[in-house]
């Protein structure tokens, strides 16, 4: 059985080990610096085993030691928003939380495919390739399996269909700015564009696009779990059971959709070495500005970061 463990044991983090734990991909060991708050969860969770019908392992350790032999890594630890915050807000205050957690990795699961769920999840994914010295096809974020899940989720709703014949592609960063492709939006392979008038669509894009703030503004002192933790699970499954899904996430672009040295939501190819491929879409004129804005919006992001090798050649 592969291991993965799950940095932050929060309610997101917590959640991802029991989707992991439903779906039996493998044992699990949650990891936080709040002493017996993992292994608290961690009992909690496998107390519900008998019940649940899984079979698996979840322990739980403030020692990051014990992420050895690690086959994924999520990285689900850092400050969430509060009503009125946008996702950047949270850049500086996570890059802090990052850095310690990145170090930990490298030095006792240098070989795990690593996944990020810590906001502003673009700019973060690529702080977290930069520092870490991780090949790119074993650094990526949750972001476009979230989003597409919230707008299948709504365009069901709105039809009043089986979310299970809903599928949809979003693209760019995980921001406000995030693109959305109606006629990749499909019903059984039919695309909404052909379901919906375009009003009703604009509205569903929209509530896309806010849909973590609308939660957050419920909630008033968190933020989403179920649905970023499912994202992961499904991650995770393409990893460990080498599925070679297609998914669309933050990853590393190396001249993709014209754009270089940065991590944007693209569809990838998932497997069991991680990113197998980035798949390039052709977009209109109009799909790709839309794309390029996105992106701008991520690099003024990354545009902040000094990295240790700056540093030096400022001295």
């Amino acid at each position: 059985m592969e291991k993965v463990s799950i940095i932050g044991a929060g309610n997101v983090g917590t959640d991802t080990a029991f989707y992991i734990a439903e779906k039996k991909l493998a044992n699990v060991m949650l990891i936080d610096n709040v002493k017996g708050k993992s292994r608290g969860k961690a009992l909690d969770l496998m107390e519900a085993a008998p019940i649940r019908g899984y079979d698996i392992v979840i322990d739980g350790s403030d020692d990051f030691k014990d992420m050895k032999g690690s086959k994924v890594v999520v990285i689900a630890a850092g400050k969430v928003r509060r009503p009125g915050m946008l996702r950047l807000d949270l850049l500086e205050l996570n890059v802090k939380v990052i850095d310690s957690i990145v170090k930990e990795i490298v030095t006792y699961a240098p070989d795990s495919t690593v996944i990020i769920l810590t906001e502003p999840v673009d700019a973060i994914t690529y702080y977290t390739l930069k520092i870490s010295g991780l090949k790119p096809e074993k650094v990526m974020g949750v972001a476009g399996v979230l989003d597409s899940t919230r707008l299948c989720e709504f365009v069901a709703e709105e039809l009043n269909v089986s979310t299970a014949d809903t599928t949809a592609i979003i693209l760019g960063g995980h921001h406000d700015y995030m693109v959305i492709l109606p006629r990749y939006a499909r019903v059984e392979g039919i695309p909404i564009t052909e379901l919906l008038p375009k009003e009703k669509i604009d509205r569903l894009i929209e509530r896309t696009r806010n849909a973590g703030a609308e939660i957050v503004s419920n909630l008033k002192t968190g933020s989403a779990s179920c649905a970023p933790a499912a994202s992961v699970a499904e991650m995770v499954e393409a990893i460990v059971r080498n599925d070679h899904r297609i998914m669309c996430c933050p990853a590393y672009l190396n001249g993709e959709y014209g754009h270089k040295d940065i991590c944007l939501g693209v569809p990838v190819q998932l497997g069991v070495k991680g990113i197998e491929k980035v798949i390039e879409l052709e977009l209109t004129l109009k799909e790709k500005e839309t794309f390029d804005h996105s992106a701008s919006v991520v690099r003024n992001a990354i545009n902040t970061f000094e990295f240790e090798e700056e540093k030096e050649k400022k001295k």
